[in-house]
């Protein structure tokens, strides 16, 4: 009988990892709790695996539910002031057979914490799949080099567009709605892409894209990406052009469906055009339906615009499995391990 396999679940937020001191600097409400919701799914599906002992980061502002009674606490402010988030993670992993990350593409941080564990250890994207994708620019580069719609881009140096329409200016290496700003039309935003990079910001400038905002959830493997859910997202705009994300509706479309079968076949195309997608990923895109006189109709023959690809567990994954009827973090563990991954009944 083989050895249970050891899991590391490290969500970030949760963890302590965007924070200079766990004791003292709390993480931002709003992402503590997508944080928090994320690792608790993750874990409510590693717990059922009978052939796994499951650990996980925690933090004094982030403790595990009695819900999880069969997965042990790693305190990352145990021994007071952290190390930092890379160093810890680097002495955690060797200590585990398999590490699962969740954490933002922003800053590099992912791909650092990718870095700090050894590949055969690592459940996700590789990190040349995690660097593309944490630039705006270099995967709305690599995807329109494969024949994938992208929003239109401007960058200094380039000829300004002559046509009216909106613009938006956001970080090149953000997640969500962080730091995107929209504008009415292309001056104001040339302006606050130069300043933005004035500053040092690493930013882009796209065109505004109309439509209902959507995100995938893939599971990809080998150049392989199947489509688990289509979801919509909840996208506030505030009267200075500031977005804000509020949370997301899962499942929302029939995978079955005529516009199912065009972003599964969109989905395929893009694990194609980013080798070492693995895992869990996510896709942000904007869907225009043909029926334009029906307002947010999600059916007939449409257009679907990639905005991003999240190489990494997104907040669509809460519920998920179980509005599958499965396990997901069986069927991704399962592809990194050769042993039988068992469930256990309760």
């Amino acid at each position: 009988m083989s050895a249970k396999k050891k899991v590391l679940v490290y969500e970030c937020i949760s963890g302590g990892g965007l924070a200079a001191t766990c004791a003292s600097a709390p993480p931002d409400s709003g992402l503590l709790a997508q944080g928090v919701a994320m690792r608790d799914a993750l874990l409510a599906d590693l717990q059922q695996l009978d052939d796994v002992i499951v650990s996980c980061v925690a933090t004094r502002h982030a403790p595990l539910p009695a819900s999880l009674p069969r997965v042990r606490a790693v305190l990352a402010d145990a021994e007071g002031r952290p190390l930092p988030a890379a160093d810890f993670l680097a002495r955690e992993a060797r200590r585990h057979d398999r590490v699962w990350v969740v954490a933002p593409e922003g800053d590099g941080l992912l791909g650092a914490l990718a870095l700090a564990v050894a590949p055969g250890r690592w459940v996700g994207c590789t990190l040349p799949a995690i660097r593309l994708a944490a630039s705006k620019t270099a995967t709305r580069e690599r995807l329109a080099a494969h024949g994938i719609r992208v929003p239109h881009a401007w960058s200094p140096g380039r000829p300004e567009p002559g046509s009216a329409g909106q613009w938006v200016v956001k970080p090149d290496d953000g997640a969500g709605g962080e730091r995107i700003r929209l504008h009415a039309d292309f001056a104001p935003a040339r302006n606050d892409l130069l300043a933005r990079r004035a500053q040092g910001l690493a930013s882009t400038a796209e065109v505004w894209i109309d439509g209902v905002p959507l995100s995938l959830s893939l599971r990809c493997s080998e150049r392989r990406a199947e489509l688990l859910s289509i979801n919509r997202q909840h996208i506030a705009i505030s009267a200075d052009g500031a977005l804000a994300y509020h949370g997301v509706d899962v499942a929302v479309m029939p995978l079955h469906s005529a516009a199912g079968q065009t972003l599964a076949a969109l989905a395929q195309r893009i694990a194609v055009a980013i080798p070492g997608l693995a895992g869990y990923v996510g896709v942000d895109l904007v869907w225009r339906p043909a029926a334009a006189d029906v307002p947010g109709d999600l059916a007939g023959d449409s257009e679907a615009t990639v905005i991003e690809v999240n190489p990494r567990l997104t907040c669509a994954y809460v519920g998920l499995s179980a509005a599958l009827g499965r396990n997901l973090a069986a069927e991704i563990l399962r592809a990194h391990q050769p042993e039988p991954i068992g469930l256990v009944e309760y």
